[in-house]
């Protein structure tokens, strides 16, 4: 089991690595292939929308296939999508390779999730997948930093480092995951939009899924101009904002590592409405600060809530119905991803448009408050009972 989980908390820093990479080098790339600040965001958007895309696609399929082929496979292509990106020659080169990242990525991350209700017993799924979005947390705190050190030298060793590491990760892949094959019934032929229909029929679904859009919206539109933020108002170079994704990162692995007891100790209501609240009020106060030191601070805890947040709120979007939880994760992952591309164009335009992180950081303050909202009313907070019964189909 041991090495199942490490398996798992490798895709996750692999990959969460190249999805978050893009971030602070946004100065860097923008002035290398000249483009203007209102477009940045899509190269970060670019893998996002290939992710969103797919995923809606690559959810039901896995649910009647060899999850181990299907992750092996989304692995390998990860691999070399990107290792391409290094031999980007301009904005549309770019904006193509990373769309492949992110196809190959939505073939990939939701088979994770998938697999550990089928693989681990229900008393470790909880620590489990905790570790498991330890590898995010843990590609901000040390993968990141590490991509901004190597860009400072040459800004394509990140995406040949990524990609050589994701190769042995797949290679890992098919010596140690076991088969995981459908059983007789997800053999079926169903069509694969027919599997959304019991979560589209479920009104509690719907508002804890338009809750899960809101939240990442507003997470990844002030995530994707971080390092341009403190590139522009504290005048950093590249490393140094590698740095303050390091310290941030951490805020993330102790919000993932610490979340099980904060749960278990405040319950799923508190601990959302109260991370929440301290988040907004963050997102606010932000732009406000006047050091580098003040910013990390008050980022910090924004990251602790994200830790805690993320794998609760999968936690509870995976219950909606044990029998497609393939489908669920990919469209989690999927509207994750569709978020974080509407989230990083958003904040390009209103960063130009305003000549800094005030407006986004009110705009995410925003999403995360209908976020809140939305999950109250949703009712998936307080009932999981409720929730099995009204899916049951």
């Amino acid at each position: 089991m041991i090495k199942l989980t490490a398996l798992f908390f490798l895709i996750m820093f692999v990959i969460g690595t190249d999805t978050f990479l893009i971030s602070p080098l946004i100065p860097t790339l923008q002035s290398l292939f000249h483009i203007p600040t209102e477009y940045s965001g899509w190269m970060v958007g670019s893998y996002a929308l290939g992710y969103a895309i797919f995923a809606l696609i690559a959810g039901p399929l896995s649910d009647g296939w060899d999850r181990k082929k299907v992750m092996l496979a989304g692995m390998v292509c990860f691999s070399v999508s990107t290792m391409l990106c290094g031999f980007a020659t301009g904005f549309w080169s770019m904006f193509f390779f990373r769309f492949l990242a992110g196809v190959s990525a939505a073939f990939t991350a939701p088979q994770v999730w998938a697999s550990i209700p089928a693989l681990f017993p229900t008393s470790k799924i909880a620590k489990v997948s905790g570790i498991v979005m330890a590898g995010l947390a843990a590609s901000q705190a040390f993968g990141i930093p590490i991509g901004s050190l190597l860009a400072s030298n040459h800004w394509y060793y990140p995406f040949f480092t990524i990609g050589a590491c994701a190769l042995l990760v797949a290679v890992f892949i098919f010596y140690a995951l076991p088969e995981m094959k459908p059983n007789q019934g997800q053999k079926t032929k169903t069509p694969v939009f027919s599997r959304y229909i019991p979560l589209l029929n479920s009104r509690m679904a719907r508002k804890a899924f338009l809750a899960h859009f809101l939240f990442q919206c507003g997470f990844f539109a002030a995530f994707s101009f971080i390092g341009k933020w403190v590139t522009d108002r504290f005048h950093l170079s590249i490393d140094q904002a590698g740095y303050v994704m390091f310290f941030l990162g951490l805020g993330n692995i102790v919000g993932s590592f610490g979340g099980a007891y904060v749960i278990k100790t405040l319950n799923r209501f508190n601990t959302l409405v109260v991370g929440f609240l301290v988040s907004i009020i963050c997102f606010i106060v932000l732009p406000l600060l006047p050091s580098v030191a003040a910013f990390e601070s008050v980022y910090f805890f924004i990251f602790v809530n994200m830790g805690i947040a993320f794998p609760l709120i999968l936690g509870m979007l995976n219950s909606l119905n044990p029998t497609i939880r393939g489908t669920i994760s990919s469209l989690a992952n999927s509207i994750m991803y569709a978020a974080t591309t509407l989230g990083s164009w958003i904040a390009g335009l209103i960063y130009a448009t305003f000549n800094g992180f005030s407006a986004v950081g009110m705009f995410a303050a925003i999403c995360f408050a209908g976020s809140l909202l939305s999950f109250i009313f949703s009712g998936i907070l307080t009932s999981h009972a409720k929730t099995k019964k009204e899916l049951a189909s």
